[in-house]
C-alpha cells in the first residue's frame, strides 16, 4: 500500500507538504468523486471485509467503491500518513421510516484537528446527503455548501448532523412521487458521539448490514459518486442524476429506469465500476432517499 498508488486513483496531484484545511479539502474532493460510495458486493456474492489492506486492494487497485467503514477506513489511512491529527468516531444514522435514529453504531467518520480547530470529514455517506468539504465541529452554524446547507447541533455531548435542501425538478413526471426522493427540506442524518473508536468497533455491524433482512444494504444495490455539479446514483434499476442548483434554489433530478443488460454497461460508463461477479440488482420500495 502507498500513498502514490491512491492518489493516482483518485486523480488528486496537489501538494502534499502542507497539513492545512485547504489542501485537506482539495484531497477530500478528489476522494468522493472518484470512488463511488456502494454496497454492489453484497448483491454479486462477495463478502464485505474490513481488513485495510483488503480495503485499499478493492477500492486503489480494483478501481471499486465502498460503504462508510471502507471509504472512511482508507481515507483515514491516507490522511495520518500525511501527518494529519485524525481519529475515528461512530455515529447512529436517522431512519426516517421509523423516524427514529437507529440503536446500533453503523457508521464510521474521520475527525480531523487542525490548528485546534476539529473538523468531520466524512466520504462515505453518498447521494445528496455527502458533504463536499470538511465540516467544521461547532454547533448550531450553517455550513452552506454545493449540495446544501449542513449543520451540526450539540446536546448533552451528543452531535447530530442535519442537512437542508433545495426544491427539487423532476422532469419525468413518471417520479415525481418516487420514493427515492425525500420530501421534507430539512432531514437529520445522524449523530454521535466524540468518543475515539476503532475499525473493531464495527466489525459485528459489518456482518450485521450485509447479511440481515432487516438490513438497508441487502434490500438494496447501491452505487452513488459525486460530481463536479451534483452526483448520479443507481439504486437497482433506476439511474437518477442530479445537478445542484440547476436554477435559484432548485435541482434538477432525471430519472431513467434500467433493462437489465444496461445495468453493467452503466455502472462502467457512469461509475467507472467493472464487476468481477454478476450483479443481482435490487431496489425494496422504501427505505432509502436521494
Amino acid at each position: 500500500m502507498n500513498l502514490e498508488e491512491y492518489f493516482a486513483r483518485t486523480g488528486y496531484k496537489g501538494s502534499l507538504e502542507k497539513q492545512d484545511l485547504e489542501t485537506l479539502t482539495d484531497i477530500f474532493q478528489h476522494h468522493i468523486r472518484a470512488v463511488p460510495f456502494e454496497n454492489l458486493s453484497i448483491h454479486c456474492g462477495e463478502k464485505i471485509t474490513l481488513e485495510l489492506e483488503h480495503v485499499y486492494n478493492k477500492i486503489v487497485r480494483k478501481k471499486r467503491g465502498g460503504w462508510c467503514m471502507e471509504n472512511n477506513q482508507l481515507l483515514g489511512w491516507v490522511l495520518k500518513r500525511l501527518g494529519y491529527d485524525a481519529s475515528f468516531l461512530g455515529a447512529y444514522v436517522f431512519n426516517p421510516h421509523q423516524n427514529a435514529y437507529a440503536t446500533i453504531m453503523t457508521h464510521l467518520l474521520v475527525k480531523v484537528v487542525i490548528d485546534g480547530k476539529a473538523y468531520i470529514v466524512d466520504g462515505g455517506f453518498g447521494v445528496s446527503y455527502q458533504m463536499w468539504q470538511p465540516m467544521e465541529l461547532v454547533s448550531g452554524k450553517d455550513q452552506p455548501q454545493a449540495p446544501g446547507v449542513f449543520r451540526f447541533t450539540e446536546k448533552n455531548a451528543i452531535w447530530y448532523l442535519e442537512k437542508m435542501r433545495r426544491k427539487q425538478y423532476i422532469p419525468n413526471q413518471n417520479f415525481s412521487n418516487s420514493d427515492l426522493l425525500e420530501k421534507k427540506e430539512c432531514r437529520k442524518v445522524y449523530m454521535f458521539s466524540l468518543e475515539p473508536r476503532t475499525v473493531e468497533d464495527f466489525r459485528s455491524q459489518c456482518t450485521y448490514l450485509q447479511t440481515s433482512p432487516d438490513s438497508l444494504f441487502t434490500k438494496k444495490s447501491i452505487c452513488t459518486l459525486q460530481t463536479t455539479d451534483g452526483f448520479r446514483a443507481l439504486i437497482g434499476w433506476t439511474l437518477t442524476e442530479t445537478t445542484y442548483n440547476y436554477k435559484e434554489n432548485m435541482d434538477l433530478v432525471e430519472f431513467v429506469t434500467l433493462e437489465d443488460e444496461e445495468v453493467e454497461k452503466t455502472l462502467k460508463e457512469k461509475f467507472n465500476i467493472t464487476l468481477e461477479r454478476k450483479l443481482v440488482p435490487i431496489n425494496v420500495k422504501g427505505f432509502y432517499t436521494i
